[in-house]
């Protein structure tokens, strides 16, 4: 169906006829402009029966090949106007458009020729061939329309001509509404809520693409009792696409029983309107709202204003746009259903049953089909009807293998999202459809998309084509064309069946090898099509690509790497003979092959505009790579083994997209970076040594935007080439990195690089900078609050020898800052805050110091009344507490600062606590923690922490100087119900874990606490049933374990490097190892060497079931004996014992 795009592609045809500057080039080939004004009559002639094609293709088959040919013509025109382009571009670089200016007009081909080049000669030859053959073609569609009768109508204003359906009304043509209640309750309490219950009049727009049912919510919403008895009156009109204020207040009207409207004016209706709702609490239902403008939309809504407060209009939309006119509250986004939602209205729909208990055989089937709706109830649905009358599993698998194109006759999917399609712009329908090369399930980002369709030529501003890419794709997300799939926003997806709607409008002019991640086409690409893509293999050879060799008009090359392949191989053939056959390329990528080299003939491709070589291996690029005059966009982004760039790269002039980050071994940029003056993004500019690339030569890039990371700028020497490179003149950089290297040597003098700093101040508008590896002892002035008021970021990262920070407390957007590896700042304080301000960060969220060795003191000036996330890493030498009344406080990490005290009464309520890697949330002033990995750190804090009760994993390590932890007073630990596995480790002067204070369970028996951990507490084992490991590692004191502080649901229990312990398990008066009240399965010692008996008793467990030891020399026995119930079934002892020792000699029978 791609005659659908013949408007657009027809109307881009048109303008590149009419350009100055194509009119300009066709006047110096003596009859080029008669022949291309020849080409425009006929084409407005042919676009004049276009409606009346697009109507008889359907039944008449020679139309449909007419309307094939002219689409291929359209096309191949467009090729060739590109090859006039680039003629044109080439003889201006070369001088020659002075010297054409003032020569005679020639011959397309000069009579003599001596002056052309035999490869020129060839060119000229083939264009003027091509000429004579589309001028050929177009006389034959001429007359072949005249012989098939076709009609002249008005393109313009062009209409789709949808077949009729029922509008839909406010009685729920559902049974059962699946998976929607939710979606109900969150409206309902969107009408409770105080902003729609006092105002004078709320909007509600219910959003999402075609099909979702957003109509069913609202009518399912309609008709809930809550509703009926809290809103009089309640209307119902459906808008649909053909929008009429007259009309729309006329249904209303109706609904509310007043006389007869036919023949009213606009005034009447709206008065009567007004009249009716005066003081009243109504609810109106507009239903499927498409009209953008605002004016028609006032006019429409000025009725409803004279209503009592909580009056409500609900309107349901495809359009973002729409919903953000009209709504007053934030829209209220529809999602796809539940697959068990989907499955419940599919089997209501197909079986008359909510399940597949009466046909079991067609389950499987069934719930694949669900699986292909994707949670689209409109597809369920349709589908669901569609085998309504059939139970045989062969038609079913019809069904589920069939594009919804093929069961277009029987149901309502594809004309319902045709609607959303045939609503869009000509601009859009072809971006649109060009995404049909996206197989199902892949996700792409927003820049991804719009750089293809600048290099396929469907952005046609020049100066504002990337703001331009944006809008278009933006238009399309609002339009639920695209749906976000990550939480950042930054990645996309099309839903399947708006997939296969971009592939019935695109027909074959786009084709993928593989349908979906994962699936196979299986057919050969046809020989007409433009734009191919492939889900590039782990080895491809030059097999797979076979049929590509007739595919001469290709446009578009575009493998598409899955994350499972970690390297993928193409063969050298490929690129040796399958790309110069591709003359008509406008995209090529081979991002991802593991490839090391590219051929001269890349050269050839004339009409490249984009080239992507991301991780691939490349060394180098050829010298004709610096021909491709048309090319916008070229990635080299983790080309790790490219060491140079070409040097006459700067005649690339159309180049708008450079991007060359983590391609490391870059040492520098080519000579002459300031001719590429279209340049729009510049990942990272590298500064060299010598005579290569000069700072200064940044200066001519005024249309540089994004994010610009210079590097290597211990090479920029003057600070006069800094001052040239006029960042302070680019206004729509968002993003700067200044970047010197990390590895230069203490000797290097580097007391000009605070001139050079100086001298690179940006524009005011940057939005976040970084400054890295800067080596000198402070900053420049420029970092002050009035020069930029837009920045929301700042990173200072490894300046090692800057004595104190910038004065930026004033910066009023700041949010985000982060301080690390400043080696040589020793205070915080007023000249960071800024000198004399009473208010200081003002919008900060979050605020990261790390590696600060030399940090002393923090005097914070004033509040920081946002801050969110506070992050206090490897200060060593920082004193003090931290800041107070920090009121929205979310998150907290400390780790590695020994000497700060951290008061956890300064915290918020619900505030996360992670300190040396352990976790918790503050409430009621206390700690709730669920894990904890070290207690060294919180041994210092001088404030109450309790709330251990959900601690799992416990690890207490290094407390030299620890209190008792289990004490009352203090609090730092209590009786640990859900804690499962615990270690002890280096706790080699721990006076107890179990303070005096705490009395002792009656049921545990009793046992002596002892100084220095001499032996384990039993109040490891109070009110806990979940423990199961144990492991003690480096504490000397400990001499044995009682067996009574074990608990019952003890299962292994590790003992290592403890220099005194002598005996395992101690005490036979308490709890019998061998009765049936253990679970002990494991034990292990190693490392013990005083040790002499694992118990007293000399009895093991009768449920261990591995035994290990190692390194313990003075082991006299493992047991008398073994029971008969024994489950042992591993010992494993390893290094040698002394020399008087057998293994029998372990054993006592």
């Amino acid at each position: 169906m791609a005659e659908l795009l013949l408007d657009a592609v027809l109307q881009v045809l048109f303008e590149k006829l009419l350009s100055p500057e194509f009119l300009n080039f066709a006047r110096r080939y003596q009859g080029l402009g008669e022949k291309l004004d020849k080409w425009r009559k006929m084409l407005l002639r042919i676009q004049a029966v276009l409606d009346d094609a697009e109507e008889k293709q359907h039944t008449n088959k020679a139309v449909k090949q007419w309307v094939d040919d002219l689409r291929d013509l359209a096309y191949d025109v467009e090729d060739i106007l590109d090859e006039f382009a680039t003629e044109a571009l080439q003889r201006k670089l070369k001088g020659g458009d002075d010297q054409a200016s003032t020569s005679k007009v020639r011959k397309l081909i000069p009579a003599c020729c001596t002056g052309l080049t035999p490869h020129a000669l060839r060119i000229s030859i083939r264009i003027e061939s091509k000429i004579t053959e589309i001028t050929d073609r177009f006389n034959d569609l001429v007359k072949q329309e005249v012989d098939l009768g076709l009609l002249k109508g008005t393109a313009a204003g062009r209409k789709y001509r949808k077949t009729g359906t029922l509008a839909p009304t406010s009685v729920m043509n559902e049974p059962h509404v699946y998976g929607r209640d939710k979606d109900k309750d969150a409206l309902l309490e969107l009408l409770r809520s105080e902003k729609c219950r006092d105002a004078q009049l709320s909007v509600i727009s219910i959003l999402g693409m075609g099909g979702l049912g957003k109509t069913t919510l609202a009518q399912f919403l309609f008709q809930d009792e809550e509703v009926q008895k809290n809103f009089d009156p309640k209307v119902w009109a459906c808008v649909s696409e053909d929008f009429d204020v007259d009309r729309v207040t006329k249904t209303i009207l109706q609904s509310l029983n007043i006389e007869n409207c036919d023949g009213k004016d606009r005034n009447w209706l709206q008065v009567r309107l007004e009249e009716n709702l005066k003081g009243k609490k109504f609810l109106v239902v507009l239903d499927d709202l498409w009209n953008e403008k605002y004016h028609d939309w006032t006019i429409l809504r000025a009725p409803f204003l004279v209503g009592a407060p909580g009056s409500t209009i609900i309107i349901t939309t495809r359009n973002e746009g729409v919903s953000s006119m009209t709504s007053t509250v934030p829209a209220y986004p529809l999602h796809v259903l539940s697959n068990d939602a989907c499955l419940s209205l599919f089997t209501q729909h197909a079986l008359g049953a909510s399940d597949f208990n009466g046909h079991p055989n067609l389950q499987d089937i069934g719930e694949e089909i669900v699986k292909r709706c994707n949670g689209l109830p409109l597809a369920a649905k349709a589908l669901g009807g569609l085998l309504r009358t059939k139970h045989d599993r062969d038609e079913w698998k019809d069904v589920l293998e069939s594009k919804i194109w093929n069961i277009q006759e029987k149901n309502e999917i594809l004309p319902a999202l045709m609607l959303s399609y045939h609503h869009l712009p000509s601009h859009l329908k072809r971006c649109f459809a060009y995404c049909s090369i996206l197989p199902k399930d892949f996700e792409f980002e927003e820049q991804q998309l719009v750089l293809l369709w600048m290099a396929e030529g469907l952005i046609q501003s020049q100066e504002r084509m990337e703001d331009l890419g944006n809008e278009y794709f933006r238009d399309l997300l609002s339009r639920s064309f695209f749906q976000q799939t990550s939480e950042d926003g930054s990645r996309f997806v099309m839903h399947d069946f708006i997939n296969d709607l971009a592939q019935w409008v695109a027909g074959d002019i786009c084709f993928r090898m593989e349908d979906r991640i994962g699936g196979s086409n299986g057919k050969r690409p046809p020989k007409k099509a433009r734009h191919l893509s492939y889900l590039g293999g782990q080895f491809d050879g030059i097999g797979k690509f076979k049929a590509f060799f007739e595919l001469t008009c290709l446009r578009t090359f575009l493998p598409l790497m899955l994350p499972s392949y970690r390297e993928c191989y193409l063969t050298y053939d490929v690129s040796l003979k399958l790309l110069p056959k591709l003359l008509c390329l406008r995209v090529l990528s081979l991002s991802g092959y593991c490839i090391v080299e590219l051929p001269d003939s890349i050269g050839d491709l004339k009409h490249l505009r984009y080239l992507d070589l991301s991780n691939t291996q490349i060394r180098g690029l050829p010298k004709s790579t610096t021909t491709l005059y048309n090319l916008q966009t070229l990635i080299l982004e983790k080309c790790h083994y490219l060491k140079e760039l070409p040097s006459k790269l700067g005649n690339l002039v159309n180049l708008r997209h450079l991007n060359i980050l983590n391609a490391n071994l870059l040492k520098g940029m080519p000579p002459q970076i300031s001719k590429l003056t279209s340049l729009r993004i510049l990942s990272n500019l590298i500064v060299g040594k010598g005579n290569c690339f000069a700072l200064k030569e940044l200066g001519p890039l005024l249309h540089l935007r994004g994010t610009l990371i210079i590097s290597r700028l211990e090479n920029a020497i003057e600070p006069r080439d800094a001052r040239d490179a006029k960042l302070i003149e680019k206004p729509d950089l968002s993003a700067l990195c200044l970047e010197w290297s990390g590895s230069m040597g203490k000797s290097k003098d580097r007391t000009s690089e605070l001139d050079v700093l100086n001298m690179l101040q940006p524009h005011k508008t940057l939005k976040e900078l970084t400054i890295r590896h800067y080596g000198g002892i402070e900053f420049s002035t420029w970092l002050k609050c009035p020069l930029f008021p837009n920045l929301v970021l700042l990173r200072i990262e490894n300046c090692r020898k800057c004595t104190s920070l910038p004065a930026v407390g004033q910066l009023p957007l700041l949010k985000d800052l982060f301080i690390k590896g400043l080696g040589s700042v020793k205070n915080v304080g007023h000249e960071f805050c800024g000198e004399g301000c009473s208010q200081t960060f003002r919008s900060l969220e979050t605020l990261c110091f790390e590696n600060m060795k030399e940090w002393e003191n923090w005097s914070p000036n004033g509040e920081l009344p946002h801050l969110r996330e506070l992050s206090i890493k490897y200060c060593p030498k920082l004193l003090g507490t931290l800041p107070n009344h920090l009121h929205s406080l979310q998150n907290v990490v400390i780790k590695g600062c020994e000497q700060l005290i951290v008061s956890i009464s300064s915290f918020p309520e619900l505030c996360k606590l992670e300190i040396e890697g352990s976790k918790g949330v503050v409430c009621k002033s206390k700690v709730d923690f669920t894990s904890l990995n070290s207690l060294s750190t919180i041994s210092k804090f001088r404030c109450s922490v309790e709330g251990f009760m959900n601690v799992e994993d416990l690890t207490i390590g290094d407390c030299e100087e620890l209190m008792p932890l289990w004490s009352n007073e203090v609090g730092l630990l209590q009786p640990l119900p859900c804690l499962r596995d615990m270690q002890v480790i280096n706790c080699q002067k721990l006076v107890s874990l179990v303070a005096e204070e705490v009395k002792e369970q009656p049921q545990q028996g009793t046992s002596s606490t002892r100084n220095g951990m001499e032996s384990l507490p039993k109040a490891v084992v109070y009110n806990n049933t979940c423990l199961e490991r144990i492991k003690i590692d480096g504490c000397d004191s400990l001499t044995h374990i009682a067996v009574g502080q074990l608990p019952p649901t003890l299962k292994k229990l590790t003992v290592l490097n403890c220099k005194n312990m002598q005996i395992l398990l101690d005490g036979d008066d308490t709890i019998n190892c061998s009765s049936s009240n253990s679970l002990l399965e494991e034990l292990s010692i190693n490392d013990c060497p005083s040790l002499k008996s694992l118990t007293s008793s000399g009895e093991l467990p009768a449920t261990l079931k591995s035994l290990e030891m190692g390194d313990c020399k003075m082991l006299e026995s493992v047991a008398k004996s073994f029971p008969h119930n024994s489950s042992l079934e591993k010992i494993a002892i390893w290094r040698p014992y002394p020399t008087a020792y057998t293994t029998s000699h372990l054993f006592k029978h």
